[in-house]
């Protein structure tokens, strides 16, 4: 349940928050249980056992699991105010976790809410942390306790410089409790962690490829807040250094496929010229740039000592250096950068971006479409409908930033699943509300796009677009991977967004002669011959006594002849229309067309619909056979109707009191014991394969 905590920024806020316990409880709820019993805390959710440390091997050496107090004999949560320096990393390969906990240490703020400094090993102590971490748009408090994996009783993964100093290690277990494991959180991006600490939305940018003003970026980027990090590729380094390991030191000292800090943007007075200079950190806390502006380096005795005092540059081996920034594009390849959102503590400024927020998921069979490369299932994916209104002050154009996440993929590596390659498109969007078909993306090309399909957990960019409508299209690279994902959209004035298709339910009387024979006229004269077919090789079969229980009124299993009229005349129709898309007459057709197959024959669903059907009837390669699409589409006719009866003042709404409850229970229970006598008599006879397929 979301509970209230105030802001430890002293403005007397108030921020909602969810408890990650599987009991709901909070952290003082849980603190001061652990103090009356006068016990320390042990966490049932993420015990100390080699399942919180490693899913996909066995522990590799026989971890201890320690408290502070058995490391060192004074442990101190913070020591001096908590720092980049305070963290060093372990044996765990989170560099990218690390680096953005070093950028957090600079916005002294949002580390305050990320790491609430009212704890200690003194009095309260009850063995039991929190932190606060946000995750797809909700911030979780995440509890944790204080048992740290350790061998010859020295911690094992993050840690600080003084071993008697804790808050980096307690976040880092906190951050694996929220993934799964300690495991989990092996490789990843720094743009992960930062969003996770700040709700922020990322940018990136390859140096490269980078805007001319990229020094400018980078410098209001510190200026505001943001957080900000980098990384040299992989590929590059190998050739640079020749080395196949997957994190080397170069011969300047800079480590390959290994993530950074940027920690200042500067310039210089450098014999009459000014000069760019980056501040970059190695969370190793050790292994530094050895080039031009190095520490120790000559060009420091060239500046006067008030601009190097003002720097605070020092000769320290603790990670940090400083660099010209043409060197730093020729070093490194990616900059990534955290924007503060009006979600975010400490965004005080008086521009603030507008949000709208979506969840959805693409489900193989229905919603999974891929990328524009498949366009006969592309269009299936989810579409959001977004509105564009108001240009930015002072200029035509709209600002927008696009973010798509995707949800919990960390936390399902024990199950083999990993990041998918995900991005977007937006097109330019007609005037009405419907889901766009296949035809709409065969013949219009997009306006706007992500950069590529990556494997990351978010990907984002800044359009600058007209006023106008606009379709949003969020996709997996390959069509038929399944994920959840959030889709976050940032606007500079108000924008209005809808998710196409979300909330419609509706059943009408269709133009037959216009869906079918206008569109699909030359399958009239086939019907005849395929009547001996496959689709219609069940047509004589008792399974349709279970079409007729769906479709008489009166509860006694039989038809009047009115009746059957009624549900012939429907029944030959929705032949044709079968007959329309299963266009290789194999008897099938693609569960990624029923949504046009359904709106064709009167019904318009939504997609949370859809993708029930397309698991409930679509086999292993996302066809459904003329038998399913039948029993599917009655059950539907048949649940619309119900639905209208009781809808008498046709609002969408129905109630139903405990007597209307059990009548509609009882009339389903009755339907379901005839169609299991009909299913027990196919059985018998082995007549009946599409019974024997739904059992």
């Amino acid at each position: 349940m979301p509970y209230s905590v105030n802001l430890p920024s002293g403005s007397g806020q108030a921020t909602l928050v969810n408890s990650t316990q599987a009991d709901g409880k909070t952290y003082e709820q849980l603190r001061l249980e652990c103090l009356q019993k006068g016990k320390l805390f042990e966490d049932p959710d993420f015990p100390a056992v080699g399942d919180s440390l490693f899913f996909s091997q066995r522990v590799p050496v026989n971890f201890e699991w320690k408290r502070p107090g058995e490391i060192c004999k004074d442990p101190k949560f913070i020591t001096g105010g908590a720092t980049r320096t305070d963290i060093c990393q372990g044996q765990l390969g989170d560099c990218w976790l690390l680096a953005a906990i070093a950028s957090l240490t600079l916005h002294e703020e949002t580390l305050k809410r990320v790491v609430p400094h009212d704890q200690s090993f003194d009095r309260g102590y009850a063995g039991i942390f929190h932190f606060q971490l946000w995750q797809h748009n909700k911030w979780l408090d995440v509890v944790v306790d204080d048992r740290l994996p350790c061998v010859r009783n020295n911690l094992v993964f993050v840690h600080s410089a003084d071993n008697t100093e804790f808050w980096s290690a307690l976040l880092e277990k906190a951050y694996a409790k929220l993934n799964g494991s300690y495991e989990s959180l092996k490789g990843g991006s720094t743009m992960e962690a930062m969003e996770d600490f700040t709700g922020g939305v990322g940018e990136m940018y390859e140096t490269k490829n980078a805007p001319t003003n990229l020094f400018l970026i980078l410098k209001k980027a510190v200026e505001r807040g943001s957080m900000l990090g980098c990384s040299i590729d992989v590929s590059k380094a190998l050739l640079d250094s020749n080395s196949a390991e997957s994190e080397a030191q170069t011969t300047t000292g800079l480590v390959k496929g290994h993530a950074y800090s940027i920690t200042g943007v500067e310039e210089v007075n450098y014999r009459g010229a000014k000069v760019q200079l980056i501040r970059v950190r190695n969370p190793w806390g050790q292994v530094e740039w050895n080039g031009p502006w190095s520490d120790n380096s000559r060009e420091w005795s060239a500046i006067d000592s008030s601009e190097k005092n003002r720097l605070l540059h020092n000769s320290l081996d603790d990670g940090e250096f400083w660099m010209e920034f043409g060197d730093f594009k020729a070093n490194y390849d990616k900059i990534e950068i955290c924007n503060l959102t009006p979600d975010s503590l400490s965004d005080d400024g008086s521009k603030k971006w507008e949000v709208n927020l979506f969840e959805g998921n693409w489900i193989r069979g229905s919603t999974a479409g891929g990328c524009r490369n498949y366009i006969d299932t592309f269009w299936t994916n989810p579409q959001f409908k977004l509105r564009l209104d108001h240009p930015d002050d002072g200029d035509k154009m709209c600002s927008v930033i696009v973010a798509l996440l995707q949800k919990n993929r960390r936390r399902l590596r024990k199950e083999g699943l990993d990041m998918e390659t995900i991005g977007f498109a937006i097109y330019e969007a007609p005037d009405d509300q419907d889901h766009q078909g296949k035809d709409f993306f065969r013949y219009n090309g997009s306006k706007a796009r992500s950069r590529s399909y990556i494997n990351m957990r978010e990907v984002s960019e800044r359009f600058r677009l007209p006023p106008g409508n606009y379709l949003l299209v969020p996709t997996t690279f390959q069509p038929h991977h399944e994920a959840d994902f959030l889709i976050r959209i940032f606007s500079e004035n108000k924008a209005g967004a809808m998710y196409v298709h979300e909330n419609t339910l509706q059943c009408y009387q269709p133009d037959f002669k216009e869906n079918i024979s206008c569109v699909h006229s030359k399958h009239f004269d086939a019907a005849p011959k395929k009547h001996k077919n496959a689709p219609f090789k069940y047509y004589e079969s008792s399974i349709y006594d279970s079409y007729i229980i769906l479709m008489q009124v009166d509860n006694t299993g039989m038809l009047e002849f009115e009746e059957f009229k009624v549900f012939w005349e429907k029944l030959k129709k929705w032949i044709m229309l079968f007959l329309a898309y299963d266009t290789d007459r194999s008897g099938r057709m693609s569960s990624y067309e029923l949504r046009s197959a359904l709106n064709a024959a009167g019904m318009n669903l939504n997609n949370k619909i859809l993708q029930l059907l397309g698991l409930r009837f679509a086999d292993e390669n996302f066809d459904i056979d003329f038998d399913d699409y039948l029993t599917c589409i009655v059950r539907l006719e048949n649940m619309f109707r119900v639905f209208q009866a009781l809808d008498k003042q046709k609002k969408g709404v129905i109630n139903l009191n405990m007597m209307q409850v059990k009548h509609n229970f009882f009339y389903l229970f009755e339907n379901v014991k005839k169609a299991l006598f009909i299913y027990l008599q196919c059985m018998n006879y082995n007549s009946c394969q599409i019974c024997q397929k739904s059992s």
